[in-house]
């Protein structure tokens, strides 16, 4: 059996909460020799979920020690402040599940924990697009990924809210079972209560399939940064129309094709800035950007500071003095 304690912090939304049972629970049910123990923990201070208007009141039966023999565990979203401490022992207790070998995955705001803890530096993580900017000003250390989908970087992972905490324990399924096992047990969950269900479900079915054949498309684009990119140049590599291809991207990524484009010339900046000593005209040209002002305002708007302030924070050791402000 497979421990998964889900910390709940104060303000967690309450769906962030159940998410997880949901999830491995249907695992368990559908596919036999699929064994989980889902286990809520609450952290010191924890008094209720969600925020005005959508309070519960929610008594965890494990506190901090729920963690100590956990093979995942999972943060939520939470109201608390996002720069400064976590509760008391929880940092600690996050750190000990990584230490031992445990994974550790965070949802929207739960990020912020992971950060806070340090157990982000110098890695890939991402949160909800609200906070995207402040994760970055507040913790330049942590290479912000702006696509805001899952995120996995050695034992971690984060993703966005709302969905994100299926997305993530979806995943987690998925390195534990398999493949099959979790995008049956995603049909399951989300399987139409209509007449025509089994219609709408070979549309779900045809989507997913079509959105997997994206990668070849995926790793054109990534080749092809420093070059201008049309949309009818990527719907004419995927072989579709531009709708066509705005649908798929949008249900493999969450964004439109240009939007992608843009992402992902600003993560190549970032793995120049941080790799290399080109100065930030030549990595303006070397993702594809009009000029360096451009690439200035792309990157101040996605992480809230500038690209020289970036690489200097980047560059500084683990003993450096605070975030440079932006």
């Amino acid at each position: 059996m497979s421990v998964i304690a889900v910390l709940a912090l104060d303000g967690a939304p309450g769906h962030h909460l159940t998410t997880p049972g949901l999830v491995f629970g249907t695992a368990c049910r559908e596919h036999p020799g699929v064994d989980y123990e889902v286990r809520l923990c609450a952290a010191p201070g924890f008094r209720a979920t969600g925020g005005p208007g959508a309070v519960l009141a929610v008594r965890p039966p494990h506190g901090l020690e729920g963690l100590a023999d956990a093979d995942v565990v999972l943060v939520p979203g939470h109201d608390g402040p996002r720069a400064g401490r976590p509760p008391e022992g929880v940092a600690a207790a996050l750190r000990a599940t990584a230490a031992r070998g445990g994974r550790v995955a965070a949802v929207g705001t739960g990020t912020f924990t992971l950060a806070a803890a340090g157990l982000l530096d110098g890695r890939r993580a991402t949160t909800g697009w609200r906070h995207m900017e402040e994760l970055a000003a507040l913790y330049p250390r942590i290479d912000v990924d702006p696509v805001g989908t899952v995120v996995e970087d050695g034992p971690f992972s984060t993703a966005a809210g709302v969905f994100g905490g299926m997305d993530v324990c979806l995943r987690l399924l998925a390195r534990d079972h398999g493949r099959r096992v979790a995008g049956e047990t995603s049909r399951e969950l989300i399987s139409p209560l209509h007449a025509d269900a089994d219609s709408v479900q070979e549309v779900i079915d045809r989507e997913v399939a079509e959105s997997t054949g994206l990668e070849p498309t995926l790793r054109w684009i990534e080749e092809r940064l420093h070059l201008p990119l049309t949309l009818p140049e990527i719907a004419a590599h995927a072989r579709t129309s531009t709708s066509g291809v705005t649908r798929r991207f949008r249900a493999h990524t969450g964004l439109s094709p240009l939007q992608y484009v843009l992402r992902a010339r600003l993560r190549e900046a970032m793995r120049l800035l941080r790799e290399t000593d080109l100065p930030v005209e030549g990595v303006a040209g070397a993702t594809g950007f009009a000029s360096p002002a451009a690439l200035r305002h792309h990157f101040r708007a996605l992480t809230g500071t500038t690209p020289r302030v970036y690489r200097r924070a980047h560059a500084a050791g683990p003993d450096s003095a605070d975030p440079p402000r932006p």
